[in-house]
């Protein structure tokens, strides 16, 4: 039979490969690697916690609040207590930068929530608040030992604790003014408000036949209120109605304030541009050599 003669690429082997042909393969990495960090990109990666510290303007602050049945009375809307936290939850909303505590008291007190810059939970736990959680009575000076105790090893430059009541001081052991000396020694200025209009108003009183409501004396000790608020270089407010009550709170949130250092949360944090600005470098990278160094190869 016949030899026949078929052409191969044997003799292309003599020829010596150039730089430019092992680094062609190069552009198919830069490839891989933009698609890699593009899908990482996408998936949008993120840290769960990035904890920072910042300086700011605050104070740290306490609100005292009395919870005795007396404050059900209808001389506000819907009464005296839920009057009185819906201008708390105003005044800590207008306030992001501030540490603040919520304390509640009757016969007894107690620290519904200690101070923090975290003010949905104090939201959350102030909405909770609601009279008949504590024995029926009015202590306060038990609810502003308690709010003192609260700050009196606070870090911060300004401490305020406000205290709202509508009553008599009739319940615990621990003297108002003595309460208020020791609020003055840790530099703590207390500011105290009556809660009730001026004469008579309708209160909550429970007979055989349920809740009913009976026009009663308003009475508020304003000297008690007035002493404890000079001794501790505060201020003593009268609020009659909720629109007074709203312009008292307008009035204590022009305190001055202090610098504080504030440690802040934020539970996600984006890192996907790192990422992405990489796969754009690559991408940038595969299109210049493919078309100026590598552009006349095959």
């Amino acid at each position: 039979m016949p030899v026949q003669t078929i052409s191969g690429l044997q003799m292309f082997n003599k020829f010596p490969r150039s730089w430019k042909e092992y680094l062609s393969h190069s552009l198919f990495v830069f490839r891989i690697f933009t698609i890699i960090l593009i899908i990482i990109a996408i998936a949008k990666p993120q840290s769960s916690y990035d904890k920072h510290k910042v300086k700011t303007e605050g104070i740290d602050i306490v609100i005292a609040l009395d919870i005795s049945s007396t404050m059900l009375a209808r001389d506000f809307s819907p009464d005296r207590l839920g009057a009185a936290k819906k201008v708390a939850i105003n005044f800590i909303e207008g306030r992001k930068n501030d540490r603040i505590g919520f304390v509640v008291f009757s016969s007894e007190s107690f620290t519904q929530c200690p101070i923090t810059t975290d003010h949905t939970i104090l939201i959350n736990l102030i909405n909770e608040v609601k009279s008949g959680m504590i024995e029926d009575g009015t202590a306060i000076g038990h609810g502003l030992a308690t709010a003192v105790d609260r700050l009196r090893t606070s870090p911060g430059k300004s401490r305020v604790v406000i205290l709202l009541t509508d009553g008599m001081n009739n319940a615990g052991f621990i003297n108002p003014a003595t309460a208020a000396d020791i609020a003055r020694q840790y530099n703590i200025r207390v500011y105290t408000i009556g809660v009730g209009t001026m004469g008579m108003a309708p209160y909550p009183v429970q007979t055989p036949f349920g809740m009913s409501y009976q026009n009663m004396e308003v009475q508020i000790d304003e000297p008690l209120l007035k002493q404890i608020a000079e001794t501790t270089g505060g201020s003593y407010y009268r609020a009659v109605n909720n629109r007074t009550l709203k312009e008292i709170y307008e009035k204590i949130d022009q305190m001055e304030k202090a610098k504080i250092e504030l440690t802040s949360y934020r539970h996600f944090t984006d890192k996907y541009l790192p990422f992405a600005l990489l796969a754009g470098i690559f991408l940038f990278l595969e299109i210049m050599f493919r078309y100026t160094v590598f552009k006349y190869l095959p």
